[in-house]
């Protein structure tokens, strides 16, 4: 009961990788280095998610 409203660190990760992913690809078309910075990121946010679901 005490952790029903508990955030989940994944789902927020997801949403935060999503959404770099998106400004990469966007960046993509007019930007590649800063195309490159975004997916670098959003590797980064990839590996926390795996490394949060190995814990469990």
């Amino acid at each position: 009961m005490f952790g029903l409203f508990k955030k989940d660190p994944v789902k927020a990760l997801h949403k935060k990788y999503d959404k770099l992913t998106e400004e990469a690809f966007l960046l993509s078309r007019t930007n590649r280095r800063l195309s490159d910075q975004k997916y670098a990121e959003a590797e980064a946010v990839q590996q926390e998610i795996n490394a949060l679901r190995s814990v469990k």
